[in-house]
C-alpha cells in the first residue's frame, strides 16, 4: 500500500517495510523541500546530501556560492547512490542531525 503524501512526484516502484519511509511507512514530511547530489552513502540508511545556494552580500553587493551538506534518510525502496540528484523533504527529527527524507531520485 502506497500513502499518498501531499506532493506531486513519482512514487517508488519497490515496496519496503520502513517505518520512516513516506510512502510505506507513517512518517509524514512538512516544511522544506530542497534538492541536492549525494555525496556519500554509507551509513546504513542515510545519506549526506550536498546542495549549492547563493548568498548575496550585503558588503560587497555581489552574489556569493556557498554549499552545505545535509544528513537525510535515505528508505530501502529509494536507495539513492553516491553522485545522484535527489529532492529532499523536511520532517520529524529522525536521529541527532537527521530531520529530512529523500523523496525522488530525479
Amino acid at each position: 500500500m502506497v500513502r499518498d503524501i501531499g506532493l506531486d512526484l513519482t512514487v517508488p516502484k519497490k515496496e519496503c517495510d520502513d517505518p520512516n519511509c513516506p510512502f510505506h511507512g507513517i512518517l509524514p514530511v512538512r516544511g522544506q523541500l530542497l534538492e541536492g547530489e549525494v555525496v556519500s552513502s554509507k551509513i546504513k540508511k542515510t545519506a549526506v546530501v550536498q546542495r549549492e545556494f547563493t548568498r548575496r552580500s550585503s558588503k560587497y553587493k555581489r552574489q556569493e556560492r556557498r554549499r552545505s551538506k545535509i544528513h537525510a534518510h535515505n528508505p530501502p525502496c529509494i536507495d539513492a547512490k553516491e553522485g545522484d540528484l535527489v529532492k529532499i523533504a523536511e520532517c520529524r527529527p529522525l536521529s541527532k542531525t537527521k530531520s529530512f527524507v529523500i523523496i525522488q531520485v530525479i
